[in-house]
């Protein structure tokens, strides 16, 4: 079995994680805030030199494989047979058989269906009207191998029976979604059963890796029988609400530009890229989800759309925008002048220049939301002027910085002579409630006090250990017994560890604590807590460190002797409604040495 280690060798951890967030110099690491949950201040940090992830707000933490797996929902296995192919390293035949879910197996169908329509187009003579269509449409010959674009003709079972003789199985063949059975259908022989994309033009969909997982077809000859376009239906590898068209080959010049450019149709996304903007993408089919926005946040927070003007294609882009504007996007608005075509590949085609010039003119989308709210509205008529407020006041409440939000409210009621204070009091009626509504918990809700010191408590002994740690100081007295506090902590080994360093050699050495605390499979809890240092303590000096540690540590005995009276006043008062004078008299003198 090829061992983990050399692919981990062979692929930097920070620049993997970089495909997915946006990571900042950090002291000798890298932060971020977390992909896997939802935060505004970075918790998330990656280390180059230890390999590794950690997540101080969600916890999760781990290697490449781990991130990888969190990340896409993959099996181990097929983490490792993709960062093994990334890495240029052949697995043994072992794994190869171990990697035989069905998956990968749709994977590679979907791979071979890819190679097999594209060869179609541009070697088969019955593929000459879709290949002439495609040039008429300004797709280059250049763009069709780039693109992959294919065509299968109007045949009942032609790619499923070549498939087949290639040997895959039926059923994988109806999962991936490429086959359609009838009744009575024979798996056997494979009758019965025919293709979903016959005499279409046919548009591979990429992952964010490169992974061919679905397909749109375009009938090349119009037929009221089906729809214009026919996608690849839900399967184990496609899910269109995940899925953005042309962001494998985007992403990292969205990263350069920190811009997206997002467009309706996959021909626009072609266009521009053959025009020279590379920074463009199109949802697969659907308007943009949660989940678009969610991948798309991961590479820029900036996002230029555009949209069909018809009103079909403004609410479907007004639903993706609010989505954008609710994560906190710096979203615009891009409109091709009046007469220089309806969509972006028309535009490119009467002149590139215009559609660039369109790109880098856009309008912030509250701009436009203030300029269509506005237009044609008499702001002297109360009722006109409530229809504004009525159309703009959810569109303020969906932004979630307060500062903005003002700006925008205080625009609005300069706009229609009507205090703020009142704009304000009608913004409750589109309050969304936030936090119902994305299942998140405000911070210590439904946690009783006692729960909340505890919290505190641990917070204090993280602090302390996070500075011991990232500043080591020598001599380091230990004068009060931790054990029983820590006892339950996944800090005890911790501080078992530490407290023996010091007792034997009155300082610690990182190494050897590392070594004593490694569990096998699991993050090392130094390594945690060293990432977390490098997080919120990489701008301090060590003589400060060394004051923040004797301070900390004074206010964990505090905290601990306020606990330990409070726990004494409860006995206390129990011992007196007993009548125990014995035992009151005792806890008592206790109570006495704790002050």
């Amino acid at each position: 079995m090829t061992d983990t280690s050399e692919i981990k060798n062979k692929i930097d951890i920070v620049d993997f994680i970089s495909e997915y967030v946006q990571l900042k110099p950090s002291g000798i690491n890298h932060k971020a805030c977390c992909p896997f949950h939802q935060e505004k201040t970075p918790s998330f940090m990656a280390s180059r030199d230890r390999q590794s992830f950690h997540c101080f707000g969600c916890g999760k933490g781990g290697d490449i494989f781990t991130f990888l797996q969190d990340m896409e929902g993959m099996e181990f296995v097929e983490a490792l047979k993709f960062l093994a192919d990334r890495a240029g390293i052949q697995l043994t035949h072992e794994i190869s058989k171990v990697n035989t879910s069905q998956k990968n197996r749709i994977k590679d169908i979907n791979t071979a269906a890819a190679r097999f329509f594209n060869k179609f187009l541009v070697q088969m003579d019955s593929a000459k009207d879709a290949l002439d269509y495609l040039h008429e449409r300004g797709i280059a010959d250049e763009s069709i191998e780039d693109w992959q674009i294919g065509y299968v003709s109007n045949q009942w079972d032609l790619l499923t029976q070549y498939l087949l003789k290639k040997g895959h199985s039926i059923d994988d063949l109806v999962s991936a979604g490429l086959t359609i059975k009838k009744d009575n259908a024979n798996a056997m022989s494979g009758k019965g059963f025919y293709d979903r994309f016959r005499g279409r033009i046919m548009f591979p969909i990429w992952d964010i890796h490169g992974i061919v997982v679905g397909f749109t077809g375009r009938q090349l000859v119009p037929d009221d029988r089906s729809g214009k376009y026919v996608n690849t239906p839900q399967t184990l590898v496609f899910d269109k609400s995940n899925l953005v068209f042309g962001l494998n080959k985007a992403k990292q010049e969205i990263r350069k530009k920190n811009l997206i450019v997002v467009v309706e149709g996959q021909t626009d996304v072609i266009s521009c890229h053959h025009a020279g903007m590379q920074n463009v993408v199109a949802s697969s089919g659907t308007a943009l989800t949660e989940g678009h926005i969610k991948l798309l946040k991961r590479y820029s927070e900036n996002m230029n759309m555009a949209f069909d003007s018809d009103p079909a294609g403004e609410a479907a882009a007004k639903r993706g925008i609010d989505l954008a504007i609710s994560a906190g996007m710096n979203v615009k608005v891009i409109q091709i002048p009046e007469g220089c075509g309806k969509d972006p590949d028309e535009c490119i085609k009467k002149d590139k220049k215009v559609w660039f010039d369109a790109v880098d003119n856009a309008k912030a989308v509250m701009d436009w939301y203030f300029e269509r709210a506005f237009f044609n509205k008499n702001t002297s008529d109360p009722k006109e002027k409530q229809a504004i407020a009525n159309q703009l006041l959810p569109e303020i409440n969906l932004i979630p910085y307060a500062v903005e939000k003002d700006y925008w409210l205080k625009e609005l009621s300069g706009r229609l002579g009507v205090d703020t204070t009142v704009l304000r009091e009608d913004l409750k009626r589109f309050d969304k409630n936030k936090l119902e509504t994305r299942n998140v918990k405000p911070e210590n809700q439904n946690k009783s006090l006692k729960d909340q010191e505890k919290d505190r408590l641990g917070l204090l002994f993280e602090n302390f250990f996070v500075l011991l740690l990232k500043f080591p100081t020598p001599n380091f007295e230990f004068t009060l017994n931790f054990e029983s506090a820590l006892s339950t902590s996944i800090y005890f080994p911790l501080y078992k560890a530490i407290k023996e360093a010091y007792t034997l050699n009155n300082s610690i050495d990182i190494n050897t604590l590392r070594g004593k605390l490694n569990s096998e499979g699991k993050e090392n809890i130094v390594d945690i807590l060293l990432m977390k240092g490098e997080l919120d303590f990489s701008a301090i000096s060590p003589d400060v460190a060394k004051s923040e540690i004797e301070s900390t540590f004074t206010e964990i005995k505090k905290e601990l002797n306020r606990n330990s009276r409070q726990e004494l006043q409860v006995l206390i008062e129990n011992a007196e409604r007993k009548g125990d004078q014995e035992e009151l008299k005792e806890l008592l003198e206790k109570f006495r040495e704790l002050n």
